[in-house]
């Protein structure tokens, strides 16, 4: 999309011709016909444009309450954190007067950083400038932005209190590899005058870094905090905090609620045979590398020394796993498990593959099961021996 395109958009008739696109579609009219209907009156251009957001606001109902006000482009809401995760990161900058959004893309952080405070909103693109500042205005808080349209790197950022970067995690070419961003993270790091970052002078301002969750936690400077952010059991993002933002070196967090783990000192967690529930723990706890700390604030045990999985004699409520109730425990030989399902009536299953190699789909298929149950298939490892325990929500 384009600034023509956008500004075109922007007016009463683009506006009016979104209302009449959003309302044939809702009234199940295809995509085909409502571009014959809405060519009548208006460019084909324009009637591109506009399914284009229709398309795209209805993707976004599942990041943002006023989805339906908004406009996007695919690349930004692709990369756009969702309103819990942004609000949840917003919280941490209450205080500052004075932000810097960086590679704000389509505004999904900057409309609630902006909801506190001044917000100078820096972006290379155009367009993305342009769509941010009216999403903020979407929510009323445009006052506070002001856009800049920059390379982030030839920003001024003198007088800046706090600085959220979010850089592109994919380029024209697709998606960079794992830790790859541009600016590159070493760039970013140096915004707060970490010695990783390429020259920059010590003492910069507190700065929040947004990752991909599969960021390498060495790629993580002493002194700074990982974070890993998860709506329920979807592992969303990671952040980087500054030393003046941070907290605990690794914390995951699970939304809604605001629920945090973070590493505790204490004894060992043993490993013992599998017992009456299983923990299988939040990916963002796993990625934290907090599998041992949540064992020390449940009482559970580990079933094998490397594996991730969790154990109880008692049924346990936690936000940061699922607790499943063991039915069966026994070695991974699959007409032996498929007997043990069809016993207890099981008709489908997921299995949590963790710590043991195979083809998770041909072994549901080889299970044959018509039941009415649903189960759990933990395939995995006890003892460093192949293992399956069937379960069932606790």
């Amino acid at each position: 999309m384009d600034l023509e395109r956008v500004d075109a958009l922007l007016t009463a008739d683009g506006r009016e011709l979104l209302g009449r696109a959003t309302a044939l579609r809702s009234e199940g009219v295809g995509d085909l016909r409502t571009a014959e209907v809405l060519r009548r009156d208006h460019p084909a251009d324009l009637v591109a444009a506009v399914l284009t957001q229709v398309e795209l606001r209805e993707r976004a109902r599942a990041k943002f309450d006023r989805a339906g006000e908004m406009l996007f482009t695919r690349a930004g809401l692709e990369q756009a954190s969702t309103r819990i995760v942004a609000e949840h990161r917003a919280r941490r900058f209450a205080g500052f007067d004075s932000m810097a959004d960086l590679c704000t893309g389509i505004g999904g952080d900057l409309i609630f950083l902006a909801a506190a405070g001044r917000v100078a909103a820096v972006d290379i693109d155009e367009v993305h400038s342009r769509l941010a500042v009216h999403n903020a205005s979407v929510y009323g808080v445009d006052a506070n932005v002001t856009a800049i349209v920059r390379d982030v790197r030839e920003a001024d950022l003198a007088g800046v209190e706090a600085v959220f970067v979010d850089p592109a995690r994919r380029t024209d070419r697709g998606r960079l590899g794992p830790g790859a961003s541009e600016p590159p993270l070493s760039w970013c790091l140096g915004l707060a005058g970490s010695p990783a970052g390429g020259g920059h002078p010590a003492g910069g301002p507190p700065v929040a870094i947004k990752a991909a969750p599969g960021l390498p936690p060495a790629l993580v400077p002493d002194g700074w905090e990982l974070e890993f952010v998860a709506e329920g059991r979807d592992l969303k993002e990671a952040v980087l905090w500054s030393p003046a933002l941070a907290g605990p070196r690794r914390r995951a967090t699970v939304l809604p609620g605001d629920h945090e783990l973070v590493a505790t000192p204490g004894p060992p967690v043993p490993t013992r045979a599998p017992g009456a529930y299983l923990i299988d723990p939040n990916p963002a706890v796993t990625r934290a590398g907090l599998v041992e700390d949540l064992a020390r604030r449940l009482g559970a045990w580990k079933i094998d020394p490397r594996i991730a999985f969790l154990a109880t004699d008692r049924e346990v409520d936690t936000p940061f796993g699922r607790t499943l109730r063991v039915r069966a425990s026994l070695p991974w030989r699959e007409a032996a498990i498929a007997a043990e399902l069809r016993r207890l009536d099981v008709g489908s299953v997921d299995i949590r593959r963790r710590g043991l190699a195979g083809d998770v789909e041909r072994a549901r298929r080889a299970f044959r099961l018509s039941g009415t149950r649903r189960a759990t298939v933990a395939m995995t490892r006890v003892d460093d021996r192949p293992w399956a325990l069937i379960c069932l929500e606790a």
